[in-house]
């Protein structure tokens, strides 16, 4: 490739801090808007995902292959938020890269990611509602119904524990983080999907935690779970426990994913970046 296609390192460094002012000086309105639909790309991509591979993730022979052929079509969701110019926290979480450069203040990026946080959940939420209205949780049989709510189970289990989930959500958004640094150096629309797509499919086929995706996992199957037809099939089909059933709330979203996962998400983006190309 084209060196003069390509920032280095250090100029990636120095353009993610540029962005990070430029997203502490955006509007209320237009952060809730970019924010609402950087959720919602990324829930399509969870949706799509899903429907592609629920047949592969419901047998442990083709589980890896189930997550490999998600993690393609996942990657979409990230290429069309950054391309879009959409808002999204994990992504957005490279602007302490600013704060570090003391160029924007913390208040500010909170600001930022507070209200970028919420915009995503709410674009997460509505393709949930969707995608429920719109009957094709009932795909294969009730089959993508059925992986829907046990994926969200799975989430939100017990056994997923609060230390697990912080440090699979450190392990995804370091790559997300990578994924946007990497698109952030590439000047043509062509290097920046390239820049995304293999970081994201490793996450993804790998099982890391994405708080902004879970959003829509987790509310889709609480969603799909409210049918008594598709809770029947949950429970009948042995993929899902009726004491699982019943912990899928939206208490325990929040407590036992979003709160780890997010604090992980947190601590997996774009400090390391700042020591090696930034620290004066």
């Amino acid at each position: 490739m084209n060196e003069s296609n390509v920032l280095t390192p250090k100029q990636i460094a120095e353009k993610t801090s540029d962005n990070a002012v430029a997203k502490a000086g955006l509007s209320v309105l237009t952060m809730l808007l970019l924010g609402i639909a950087a959720g919602a790309y990324i829930a399509v991509a969870g949706f799509a995902s899903n429907m592609a591979a629920f047949n592969l993730l419901s047998s442990p022979d083709t589980f890896g292959l189930g997550r490999f052929v998600a993690g393609i079509l996942f990657t979409g969701g990230l290429i069309m938020v950054v391309l879009s110019g959409g808002e999204l926290f994990t992504g957005n979480n490279l602007m302490i890269m600013g704060v570090l450069d003391r160029r924007i203040s913390a208040a500010a990026m909170l600001r930022n990611w507070g209200i970028v946080y919420c915009a995503n959940f709410l674009g997460g939420l509505l393709i949930a509602l969707l995608g429920t209205w719109s009957g094709l949780f009932s795909s294969g049989g009730n089959l993508l119904g059925v992986m829907t709510i046990k994926i969200a189970t799975g989430k939100v289990g017990l056994s997923f524990g609060f230390g697990k989930a912080v440090v699979l959500g450190f392990l995804c958004n370091w790559l997300v983080c990578l994924a946007v640094w990497q698109a952030t150096g590439a000047r043509d629309m062509a290097g920046k999907i390239l820049g995304i797509f293999f970081p994201i499919l490793l996450f993804v086929t790998a099982g890391f935690e994405h708080s902004i995706a879970n959003m829509y996992y987790v509310s889709a199957g609480i969603l799909a779970s409210h049918s008594p037809v598709l809770a029947d099939a949950a429970v009948s089909s042995g993929l899902v426990s009726p004491e699982a059933l019943q912990s899928l709330t939206w208490g325990s979203m929040l407590l036992r994913n979003l709160l780890p996962v997010t604090i992980g998400n947190i601590l997996g983006g774009g400090m390391l970046y700042w020591f090696v190309y930034r620290r004066r």
